[in-house]
């Protein structure tokens, strides 16, 4: 008598972390969104950034716009009059925190998240900061510049030559924020446990890729 298949049994016992780094226009943002619905995950991005404006008193929309970025020559300057030892601030200035404090705040977020639940993390060097939980899967989406340009330009609707100032200096915030914090190169394929060129094989093919590889890595099936 031949014995019954027992169906595919999950080797993990702890939350699954996802974290994505991803290449400006590369699709990374879709995939991550489209793998919490496959998986029914949460989608960690906008709610860090709340979170993060809460504990700061400031709107979300303002800490959006310096999230994974370096701080401008201004933001160095006032990061130094806050750093500086024994220095005066009038206590009706509020400065903006540090990017130190930023990544720290943000890094803090996330880490609760994943004592929490399962989770796709998009950005802020999660990687890096997940480097030693066991349940982690590294990915990092990358993709042609020409087809980037081409992908962002019909997406937002703006010109190629726009499009392409925006994507150099994206990547160019990117890799020098996770460089300040974690000292890693960030487009090493040493990272990361998939490596994915997006415009060879699309959105769609990306997401079963990685569904494909959670199988193999997570499941097995016992007879």
């Amino acid at each position: 008598m031949n014995e019954k298949q027992e169906e595919p049994t999950m080797k993990q016992t702890k939350p699954l972390l996802i974290t994505i780094s991803r290449q400006f226009g590369s699709g990374g943002r879709m995939i991550g969104q489209a793998l919490s619905k496959k998986l029914n995950i949460i989608y960690a991005d906008r709610e860090i950034i709340d979170k993060a404006a809460t504990q700061f008193s400031i709107s979300a929309g303002d800490l959006a716009s310096r999230d994974e970025k370096l701080p401008s020559l201004w933001d160095y300057f006032l990061e130094n009059i806050k750093m500086a030892p024994g220095a005066y601030i009038p206590s009706q200035i509020v400065l903006p925190p540090t990017s130190r404090e930023l990544f720290e705040t943000e890094q803090k977020i996330i880490e609760h998240i994943a004592e929490q639940v399962s989770a796709v993390i998009i950005g802020r060097c999660g990687f890096h900061i997940f480097r030693n939980y066991s349940n982690h899967v590294k990915i990092f989406f990358h993709s042609g510049r020409d087809n980037r340009i081409q992908r962002v330009s019909k997406l937002y609707k703006i010109q190629e030559d726009t499009t392409a100032k925006m994507l150099d200096e994206k990547d160019r915030e990117r890799a020098a924020y996770c460089k300040r914090f974690t000292g890693k190169e960030w487009i090493s394929a040493l990272n990361y446990d998939l490596s994915i060129d997006t415009g060879k094989i699309g959105i769609d093919k990306s997401v079963q890729l990685i569904l494909n590889y959670l199988e193999q890595r997570y499941y097995k099936s016992s007879i």
